[in-house]
């Protein structure tokens, strides 16, 4: 009975965080993070101040958890990176690119990146939770394979950061930074599977161990 009881309060906990992170998503995104006030977020989740402070303690707590919701808590776990083990530099990068691409893509992120942006002269803390959760993981994910492909020989790597700089940059500059101007930017899937074959492409030829 107690393992059942603590079951249940923790679903109620995690409904309720789902609750306070969603609303503090739309409110930070539609008056910005200095205008939403933590009593507000708890008003649209329909919780109490005393279980939105329990949870998050303070505006930046909360924010991070927005981050690592957006960009997903697995996204750098050793069973994400071992799914890549045994694939090809095509194969490993290709599912990296979707991986980027669909994280890109997911509804709000470039209203979360606006939000950052417009915030960041008054609030910098913003922009390194963003970077330090959210972008600079993802990052290091690439650059770990890049990095292990060269020691494997399958890749010649003198610079594994430089690489994954271009690897991920070619992707986002089509699928996402446009976004943040163009609002009705919407690239196609077509168009987003061939970008990231191009960039999988130029790597991987201009990586090829042949040219070592």
């Amino acid at each position: 009975m107690p393992d059942a009881a603590l079951t249940y309060h923790q679903r109620v906990a995690e409904t309720k965080r789902a609750a306070i992170v969603s609303a503090a998503t739309g409110l930070f995104g539609e008056n910005g993070y200095e205008s939403t006030s933590l009593a507000r977020v708890a008003e649209v989740a329909g919780v109490s101040t005393a279980t939105l402070f329990k949870q998050f303690p303070t505006k930046a707590d909360l924010f991070e958890a927005i981050v690592l919701d957006f960009w997903g808590r697995t996204a750098t776990s050793a069973s994400a990176s071992e799914e890549l083990d045994g694939l090809d530099p095509v194969g490993g990068l290709t599912a990296l690119g979707d991986r980027y691409a669909e994280l890109l893509l997911r509804p709000g992120m470039a209203g979360l990146h606006r939000m950052v942006i417009a915030e960041a002269p008054r609030f910098p803390e913003l922009a390194r939770i963003q970077f330090d959760l959210g972008k600079e993981p993802f990052f290091g994910r690439v650059h770990a394979y890049l990095t292990t492909a060269d020691d494997k020989g399958s890749l010649r790597v003198p610079n594994p950061t430089d690489a994954a700089t271009q690897f991920l940059g070619m992707i986002s500059n089509v699928v996402f930074w446009p976004k943040l101007l163009l609002v009705e930017w919407d690239p196609s899937p077509e168009q987003i599977s061939r970008t990231i074959a191009d960039a999988v492409a130029m790597v991987t030829s201009y990586y090829h161990p042949r040219h070592a």
